[in-house]
């Protein structure tokens, strides 16, 4: 098999293994909660953040926190952004999922300091801290379900993972599909990207001609 090559072999024979199907009718517990994983919670991340993107520009971020709130936006997709890249492409072993849990707590960590800074520049009304409660918990809730459909990998985490591949980065044995992993990067550059880049190039362009100023 390709994941007993070194990485780097393995990475580029990866799309020659079979790909994951998921059954949509079936009713079994582990296809259920895979399902709800790639179909519901990781498209339907997208929905909170354009609604934080959207009450950042109603309050006029360039204005008022500017680039040092909008760079930790930046930051905050990175933190989330890398785990979840871990797990569409890799193979869940203990490696990821400490990664995936260290990605998780400096998320929250990160989190808090982006409220911190936000309320002391700008109105941060009540619905948009709403917004953030979502954007917090579905981080969890990934790795949540990422942890129940790999139990014996999170087994092996807690023991410290001794096997030779527990703490290699490997292609999945079963990659999922080409078309579902397109998909959802068009959906992730369209819905996350786009926007969070035109607010950041939005704080620029207002720092440079606002600092220009005599």
């Amino acid at each position: 098999m390709a994941l007993r090559l070194l990485p780097r072999k393995a990475w580029r024979n990866w799309r020659r293994s079979d790909d994951l199907r998921i059954p949509l009718r079936s009713t079994d517990t582990e296809d259920a909660s895979r399902r709800f994983l790639l179909y519901g919670a990781l498209p339907l991340w997208v929905l909170p953040g354009l609604a934080d993107w959207w009450m950042h520009r109603r309050t006029r971020i360039e204005h008022t926190s500017g680039t040092r709130e909008s760079a930790v936006h930046a930051l905050m997709m990175t933190e989330t952004g890398v785990p979840v890249l871990m797990g569409l492409l890799a193979r869940v072993n203990p490696l990821v999922l400490t990664v995936m849990g260290g990605a998780a707590l400096v998320h929250g960590a990160t989190a808090v300091y982006d409220v911190s800074l936000a309320v002391g520049e700008r109105e941060v009304r009540p619905v948009e801290q709403h917004i953030h409660s979502f954007l917090e918990v579905l981080p969890l809730t990934a790795l949540s379900f990422t942890a129940c459909l790999h139990a014996d990998q999170v087994r092996r985490a807690l023991r410290g993972g001794t096997g030779p591949e527990d703490w290699r980065l490997l292609p999945k044995e079963r990659p999922l599909p080409a078309t579902y992993l397109a998909a959802l990067a068009g959906v992730i550059v369209a819905g996350v990207a786009v926007p969070y880049a035109e607010e950041l190039r939005r704080c620029l362009r207002t720092a440079a001609r606002e600092g220009s100023r005599p």
